[in-house]
């Protein structure tokens, strides 16, 4: 399988005859408001949405940030035949987005994709972020994928490792990413967590997503490779 990433976490795969696209995000550069406050883009996108190819269907692990779906993105995916999301992204985007529950899956041609738990940030933070899912995807003879999504805890990563023990590739979003809304805990997984993850999980591949361009992030694609590197697991990392 080839994932190509787009910046942030937006990452493109063709899995089981499907083009699959992660959270897109393809503005340019600048300050992004959200509610009271804003997130700073520091990169643009390594390439536009017209580069992405063919989209079947677009993971959406939520929309309340933009940083995980913006202006551009929410154009994107709303052109797309399918959106899986959160309950509450359907409600707010309509369209072709299907809201799914943890643990619901949907059945596309000759793939499954389930929802899984993510928690975007310490435990009580969701009533402040919001829900946010990762997926999990099967196909026969293709290996089993998980995608994070803006996840920051282990336990929700060994919960996923006991639901689906035979997972082959994580896509795992990172970058320790931080905000005064959580003070000085991670709303997502730092490095070392990507290397915690990866032996929970036992995975042979490890594609890392959401480690660039934007400022609230405190780790960057180079502490990801140090931290597997120093984990011996440098091999494993796309």
């Amino acid at each position: 399988m080839n994932f190509r990433s787009f910046g942030g976490p937006t990452v493109a795969f063709t899995y089981g005859g499907l083009a699959f696209l992660t959270d897109p995000t393809f503005d340019e550069p600048g300050d992004y408001p959200i509610g009271d406050r804003k997130l700073t883009k520091t990169a643009p996108p390594a390439a536009g949405p017209d580069q992405a190819g063919r989209i079947d269907v677009v993971l959406l692990s939520h929309d309340q940030h933009p940083d995980n779906l913006d202006r551009i993105g929410r154009e994107v995916a709303l052109s797309a035949p399918v959106v899986l999301s959160t309950p509450t992204a359907a409600s707010r985007l309509g369209g072709p987005v299907r809201g799914l529950e943890p643990w619901e899956h949907a059945d596309l041609p000759g793939v499954r994709v389930t929802a899984v738990p993510a928690q975007h940030g310490p435990d009580g933070s969701e009533r402040l972020v919001g829900p946010v899912t990762g997926f999990v995807l099967e196909a026969e003879g293709q290996p089993t994928v998980y995608v994070s999504g803006d996840n920051a805890s282990l336990r929700v990563v060994e919960e996923i490792a006991a639901r689906f023990p035979g997972i082959d590739i994580a896509v795992l979003f990172g970058g320790a990413a931080r905000t005064p809304l959580v003070g000085d805990a991670n709303l997502t997984l730092s490095a070392a967590d990507m290397v915690a993850a990866t032996r929970i999980l036992g995975v042979s591949r490890v594609v890392a997503a959401h480690v660039d361009s934007w400022a609230h992030f405190t780790e960057g694609r180079d502490d990801v490779r140090k931290a597997f590197a120093a984990a011996g697991l440098d091999t494993l990392l796309d």
